[in-house]
């Protein structure tokens, strides 16, 4: 049986309030470098970057203005979940809409407003906002900046 060896780099990368890690090398050492090719096994993960979902849309729930939406891992096969980036440019906003399932609202960057169920709060860096099915909500950037949420909800 060959003899594996494998080597962990955990890369830890300060990005707002989130860290990027893991970085797994696997090399097989009791072939010649050329008896074999190298290849990533994406059946237990997907790796996808900002860079390869990013899509420029208007604000969801008819909220208006430009916002870019990232819709991260929507052609994968059995998640139940969504998870997605957005990006709201100012002047644009989520509009105000009956929630059906949960959902979680994370501020990575920005500040703003979220009106939720006719009450209306500031929201900033680190808030975390769970909304319930029945209630009723938007969110929205102040004027003078972009907010970035992470949205996260139970696909249906």
């Amino acid at each position: 049986m060959p003899n594996f060896r494998t080597y962990r780099i955990h890369i830890m990368k300060k990005s707002s309030l989130f860290y990027l890690a893991l970085v797994s090398i696997s090399t097989l050492t009791s072939l010649p470098k050329n008896a074999y090719s190298q290849t990533i096994d994406t059946a237990k993960f997907i790796l996808q970057n900002d860079i390869d979902v990013a899509k420029e849309e208007p604000g969801t729930h008819k909220g208006g203005g430009k916002t870019i939406g990232f819709n991260f891992f929507a052609d994968a096969k059995n998640l139940k979940t969504v998870f997605r980036k957005r990006t709201l440019k100012a002047g644009s906003s989520i509009g105000y809409h009956l929630q059906k399932e949960d959902e979680i609202y994370y501020v990575i960057s920005g500040k703003g407003s979220m009106k939720m169920n006719n009450e209306t709060f500031a929201v900033k860096p680190g808030d975390a906002i769970l909304t319930r099915p029945g209630s009723w909500h938007s969110i929205t950037p102040n004027a003078d900046n972009d907010l970035t949420i992470l949205i996260v909800y139970e696909k249906k």
